[in-house]
């Protein structure tokens, strides 16, 4: 005869099995909550770890452009406005004391030299680290230069002595290497303009041959970095800046000029306005509203018509 389970029995058994349940969840539970401390534990060190890096500092920054540009670029460029005035004193002036000059201009390239070389730069921007380098032995160069020529500056013409210098070693090699910094900076430009604008290119290496279709295409950023490394390629002394040279070349060729007089590349277009003096600093100024509107530069004041 089967034996019933009474009430009491009944009510004891469905008790434990809850229980029973009510145990096991709350084992899982524990488990997961255990799990998910343990996980946060070592997510955090690991989160802060990404934070910090979102944190450090990005290279070739504005920042670090405006900072080359008033501690670096500036003194150079000062110190060849100073040249520049005294190359046209000599060729107006048969008075000027041709040695005084050298040697004021001698001292003036250490002085900025010494502004310069004080200047830390970034190691996150090696081309403005090569920059700040060709620059300071441009300047040093000058210094030389300067310095052994000043003994027979005042013999003959200016223009005699004008071409002595131009035929000086350290004068030439000095000539050289400021052109190669301006272009390293200009390519820096490029570099920071890449990290604003995902589609633009990080660097520009020059064509044999860059057709005027081509260049017409190319972003103002790369424009001026050719427009500096055509400067340096021709090895001459120059008032203006790349961005002149970019304006000029923009104008010839959108006002029908350079179609006209058959002129189908940029390199023979930067040697034909090179050789009628067409180019002078601050073209680009002038033009900038008409061409460059909407183009991304950095903020540096030789790209402001409110310097």
């Amino acid at each position: 005869m089967e034996k019933r389970l009474s009430r009491t029995d009944l009510i004891f058994a469905l008790g434990f099995l809850f229980f029973l349940i009510v145990a096991i969840a709350a084992f899982f539970s524990g488990v997961k909550v255990g799990t998910d401390r343990t996980e946060a534990l070592y997510a955090k060190p690991a989160g802060a770890q990404a934070s910090k890096a979102s944190e450090s500092p990005k290279a070739y920054a504005q920042q670090d452009l405006v900072s080359f540009y008033h501690n670096v670029f500036q003194p150079h460029r000062e110190w060849m406005a100073e040249w520049s005035s005294a190359r046209i004193r000599w060729q107006t002036d048969d008075t000027v004391d041709r040695a005084s000059s050298l040697k004021e201009l001698a001292k003036l390239a250490a002085s900025k030299y010494n502004e310069s070389k004080v200047t830390t730069v970034s190691s996150l921007t090696p081309g403005l680290m090569n920059a700040q380098n060709n620059y300071l032995k441009s300047l040093k160069l000058y210094e030389s230069s300067f310095g052994q020529l000043a003994a027979q500056a005042n013999e003959g013409s200016a223009a005699e002595a004008l071409a002595r210098v131009s035929k000086n070693a350290y004068f030439t090699e000095a000539v050289r290497l400021g052109l190669l910094a301006q272009s390293q900076y200009y390519d820096s430009m490029l570099k920071w303009g890449s990290t604003v604008n995902l589609s633009m290119p990080d660097a520009y290496e020059l064509p044999n041959v860059l057709a005027n279709s081509e260049w017409s295409k190319l972003p103002l950023l790369v424009k001026n970095s050719v427009s500096a490394q055509y400067m340096f390629l021709n090895r001459a002394e120059y008032d203006y800046l790349p961005q002149d040279l970019t304006a000029r070349i923009d104008q010839f060729i959108i006002s029908g000029q350079a179609a006209k007089m058959k002129q189908k590349t940029i390199r023979s277009i930067v040697d034909m306005l090179n050789s009628t003096d067409a180019i002078r600093s601050g073209d680009y100024l002038s033009l900038k509203s008409r061409y460059y509107a909407k183009e991304l530069v950095p903020l540096l004041p030789f790209f402001s018509s409110d310097t």
